[in-house]
């Protein structure tokens, strides 16, 4: 079993701070809003035949896959590289897509949310062939696609169609340097009336579906305030996102109104209880309305099509897990302190990996959370200098603690 040089990981890591920044910056440079990766995933890959990666290759969704070494033990990075749009320009007080760099920060859209997870990934690749940390494993360093639009959708392509399966995935989302062990899930639901048409100047002749749903809003914002609660992951939640109506013209009685609901699930809650909690409700009983889950099936930028339900499941890792020890040892090893283990309050690709198919997932990523889809985003260089420390020595902090299991 190799010894962990913890001293001479940080050294490295602190060391390809500019390369790690000039990186992140010229992924920023590249806009990429889901389904339009193609350009930024180029730049990754060249990126990783760069600094030394054993294989780099694509899937048919255009999800790219570097790998360093050859071990038996599958262990997987994750980072999405699509972004958010910018939004309203006039937010931003400098431009989002060339940025800005001073001392301590870089600012533009992707540097926490989450290319800067991707830069530290990278150089770790490097730290692990330059220091020969290779050992019984494979590091598999993951750069996906749409997770903005439909979170989860690239890893259950990975793990359904590609056939991948790690032993855990570490979610480099940012986690301003802590250990994240979960997070609420999430669904997307739709709540639709429906009325007949007339002349506006007689309205008495028709049905508006407009008037329908206006007590079903009110009483979804009253259900919200009785939703499950859960010590670690908090409250589950749900908030009217979306208003959408038909009517033949602005002088006529709305035929139909629909709503999107964002739904966060806390741990207990399934799509099938959210579902009729939402059915149950008086007004919705007493309008007729249709209640039931959007389905994603946005083209990737390859012009792959995989439908799925747009519902995304609760996850947590357990604290006592193999996993969640390895990171918190591996963390203490190279920071001389100990970790704040907690959790994320958006979603992830985890929603997928274990909250689907049970591969434990664990975060651990540069950049702050609240960052995420905001005007003016940034991330710090010294996170993903920690965060490039940290990935280079889990896989053989993990292989040690599993060692000690048997």
């Amino acid at each position: 079993m190799i010894k962990i040089p913890f001293d001479d990981i940080l050294k490295k890591a602190q060391a390809y701070e500019k390369d790690m920044t000039k990186f992140l910056r010229d992924m920023v440079r590249i806009p990429s809003e889901s389904c339009d990766e193609k350009k930024v995933i180029e730049r990754i890959k060249e990126e990783m035949i760069k600094v030394g990666f054993d294989s780099v290759t694509l899937d048919p969704m255009g999800n790219l896959f570097g790998k360093v070494g050859h071990g038996k033990h599958l262990i997987a990075m994750d980072g999405h590289i699509d972004t958010v749009g910018i939004g309203e320009i006039k937010n931003w007080t400098f431009d989002p897509y060339e940025g800005y760099e001073d001392e301590e920060t870089i600012g533009g859209r992707g540097t926490s949310d989450q290319e800067g997870g991707m830069a530290s990934m990278v150089y770790a690749g490097k730290i692990i062939k330059e220091l020969k940390l290779e050992d019984d494993y494979t590091l598999l360093i993951t750069a996906t696609v749409q997770e903005e639009d439909c979170d989860g959708l690239c890893w259950q392509y990975i793990i359904e169609e590609d056939k991948v399966t790690p032993e855990f995935v570490v979610i480099t989302e940012p986690t301003s340097c802590r250990i994240y062990r979960g997070h609420r899930g999430r669904m997307e639901i739709k709540v639709s009336t429906h009325g007949v048409s007339c002349h506006g100047s007689a309205p008495e002749r028709g049905d508006n579906a407009i008037f329908k749903m206006a007590p079903i809003l009110l009483e979804v914002k009253e259900l919200n305030d009785r939703l499950k609660d859960d010590p670690f992951l908090g409250k589950g939640t749900m908030t009217v996102s979306q208003v959408y109506f038909s009517s033949p013209s602005r002088c006529a009685v709305a035929d139909g109104c629909s709503i999107s609901i964002d739904r966060r699930l806390t741990h207990g809650e399934t799509y099938l209880s959210a579902l009729e909690e939402i059915r149950d409700l008086p007004s919705v009983k007493a309008a007729g309305a249709v209640v039931e889950m959007y389905t994603y099936e946005r083209a990737a930028y390859t012009g792959l099509v995989y439908p799925t339900q747009s519902y995304f499941p609760t996850w947590v890792l357990e604290e006592d897990h193999v996993v969640c020890e390895s990171l918190v040892d591996a963390y203490k090893n190279l920071f001389k302190k100990n970790p704040i283990v907690d959790k994320w309050t958006f979603s992830t690709n985890g929603v997928s990996i274990m909250g689907r198919h049970e591969i434990p997932c664990i975060g651990f990523g540069p950049g702050h959370e609240e960052e995420a889809h905001a005007p003016n985003e940034k991330t710090w260089k010294k996170d993903l200098i920690e965060a490039c420390a940290m990935y280079a020595a889990i896989p053989l902090m993990y292989l040690k603690h599993i060692k000690k299991e048997k």
